[in-house]
């Protein structure tokens, strides 16, 4: 590995709050040679950059930003084709000796696209680290003020709402489902299945401005919804 090459830096911007980016985050934001911001269309302002906008505001330095089109599709072929795309533009910085942090939603270990471009970039000799952020079902947790396990709880993640759910969830003490308001009917009739006593709540868009927290299901459509489940939730620990 040449080590006068640049770094491939995943950061964790959190659920939405700029208040909950961790002080590792903040000191590489002020640093770092180039930004790079994925998109989901050309017309839609990144909502990662947002949260860091301010920090990025604050420098007296030059830096760059890249914003690299990752549009939100279920084809594998034509996503790993936006997968390189923006792994080229980031190589290309990096072969100029910039660092260049990729900036994502939560945390870059969980369900981030910067998985797929970093495997990439690492496989192509360059260094990559992740710093870690707060994840949205954490922070949902958080803003709605539940927890999520205690003692010897099981507490189960899902990306999606298909048909192993069912099985999953008897397993579970508590459930958290993250892009709820796509599948929202067939997350609630395998809730409803369960015979335990439960407690439904959904956060949509977690600490952004415009959060909202209510008993139930989502159901108005919005992106960055997730919803917690708590099973038997009334009982004594």
């Amino acid at each position: 590995m040449n080590n006068s090459k640049g770094k491939l830096i995943g950061i964790g911007v959190g659920p939405g709050d700029p208040d909950l980016l961790t002080v590792k985050a903040v000191k590489t934001l002020e640093s770092v040679s180039v930004i790079c911001s994925p998109k989901s269309s050309k017309n839609k302002p990144s909502v990662a950059l947002s949260i860091v906008q301010g920090i990025l505001d604050g420098r007296d330095d030059e830096y760059k930003v890249i914003e690299p089109l990752f549009p939100m599709i279920e084809d594998k072929k034509a996503l790993k084709s936006y997968w390189n795309g923006a792994a080229q533009l980031i190589a290309k910085e990096l072969d100029e000796g910039r660092d260049v942090s990729f900036i994502t939603l939560g945390d870059p270990s969980i369900y981030s696209t910067f998985s797929y471009v970093a495997s990439i970039i690492g496989e192509h000799g360059y260094s990559v680290e992740m710093i870690p952020g707060i994840t949205s079902f954490t922070g949902c947790a958080a803003s709605a003020g539940i927890t999520l396990g205690e003692k010897d709880e099981i507490i189960l993640v899902v990306p999606k709402v298909d048909e192993r759910l069912g099985e999953l969830l008897e397993h579970a003490d508590t459930a958290v489902v993250m892009k709820t308001s796509r599948h929202s009917l067939m997350l609630e009739e395998l809730i409803d299945r369960d015979p335990r006593e439960k407690k439904v709540l959904s956060v949509q868009n977690c600490g952004m401005e415009d959060e909202e927290i209510f008993d139930g299901f989502a159901k108005n459509g919005k992106y960055l919804s997730t919803t917690i489940v708590k099973f038997n939730s009334f009982r004594d620990h």
